[in-house]
């Protein structure tokens, strides 16, 4: 089977899709498994710590 232009197009419009909403869904799960909440809510309150003042 040779591959051409049309059937790599085929390929990924076919399965580009459901390779980007895996994806996505991981990056959500990621984000919202309640084992990283304290990882982000650290960095949620890092920006505002008082050792990163300008000027000190």
């Amino acid at each position: 089977m040779e591959i051409d232009h049309n059937s790599v197009v085929a390929f990924a419009k076919s399965w580009g899709l459901f390779y980007l909403v895996a994806m996505a869904l991981g990056v959500v799960i990621y984000a919202l498994w309640p084992g990283n909440r304290k990882r982000f809510d650290r960095a949620k309150t890092s920006i505002l710590d008082k050792d990163d003042r300008p000027g000190d």
